[in-house]
């Protein structure tokens, strides 16, 4: 049986290293190219086959709802980030794809938040990392 104060702790040690981690990185993004959330949203789109996911996909990978996810990506259409098109396997879906100008500010922005997040995470070896790797893909139950 799990030692319930053991798991309150690691838990908390959890959310604050997260908290911390997220504020020294927090600096890599800027409304003028991507904001965060914009950045979660091309990092989606950008792994997809030809640049593209379905909406609802971009939607299961981001950490707020769905409304707020469809007003994001339709702001993006609005700058000129993505395209948006009716899915042709479910026509009550859409389609989302990173125009050149999208794809070039996920890659400037990327490059610079890869750096940061290595540097952050250069306190852990390899090893470490892997652990903490398997760790909150257990926790996340995949």
């Amino acid at each position: 049986m799990t030692d319930r104060r053991l798991a309150v702790s690691a838990w908390e040690s959890l959310f604050r290293a997260q908290h911390d981690v997220m504020r020294d990185i927090d600096g890599d993004f800027d409304d003028e190219n991507l904001s965060a959330a914009e950045y979660d949203v091309m990092l989606t789109v950008s792994r997809g086959e030809d640049h593209a996911a379905r909406l609802r996909d971009v939607v299961a990978n981001m950490l707020i709802s769905q409304p707020s996810v469809s007003r994001l990506v339709d702001r993006m259409v609005t700058r000129g980030l993505l395209t948006k098109c009716t899915d042709p396997q479910d026509g009550r879906g859409a389609v989302v794809r990173a125009t050149d100008d999208g794809l070039a500010a996920f890659r400037q922005v990327a490059t610079r938040h890869g750096r940061a997040i290595a540097a952050r995470m250069s306190v852990l070896s390899n090893d470490e990392l892997a652990q903490l790797q398997a760790l909150t893909t257990k926790l996340r139950g995949r």
